[in-house]
């Protein structure tokens, strides 16, 4: 059902970009991201949320990658946290614990977003993830608490 919903998605975005796209001037260019993956989303490794700071966090993320070996991060359609607190960032993480440090970068985070409501929701990946990422981390900045983590196996 999933994959019939991500192939009617990119469908629809493929029309929606003949649409905005028809233009009577040839030199003009429009780029639509969608940020959904085309085609077959196939799942590398995955994990189940686990729930931090009393919130009320659930739910699985996939890594994977779609028909055009796009990558992306996937939150199930169960997918729930709080959002009531201002930003919760997504980060890619080598353990379960958020450890930053700004002022010389910490090589084992990586912010890939934002959380933008709850239920399914893809994350666009400019690449593929090091393999020493092991772990998503959801961190409220507003709170400076950790809202959850998954592992990915």
């Amino acid at each position: 059902m999933k994959r019939k919903f991500v192939r009617l998605a990119s469908i629809f975005s493929v029309f929606a970009f003949v649409l905005v796209g028809c233009s009577d001037d040839d030199t003009e260019t429009i780029t639509i991201d969608t940020g959904l993956p085309v085609g077959d989303f196939e799942v590398d490794s995955q994990g189940d949320l686990v729930a931090e700071s009393g919130t009320p966090t659930q739910g699985t993320v996939q890594l994977g990658t779609d028909s055009e070996g796009t990558n992306f991060l996937r939150f199930s359609d169960d997918f729930t946290t709080e959002l009531g607190t201002g930003t919760v960032a997504i980060f890619l993480s080598t353990s379960s614990v958020y450890t930053a440090d700004p002022a010389n970068g910490n090589p084992d985070l990586r912010l890939i977003g934002n959380v933008e409501s709850n239920g399914e929701m893809f994350v666009k990946l400019d690449s593929a993830p090091q393999a020493k990422f092991t772990h998503i981390i959801l961190w409220c900045a507003t709170a400076g608490i950790p809202f959850g983590n998954a592992e990915l196996q």
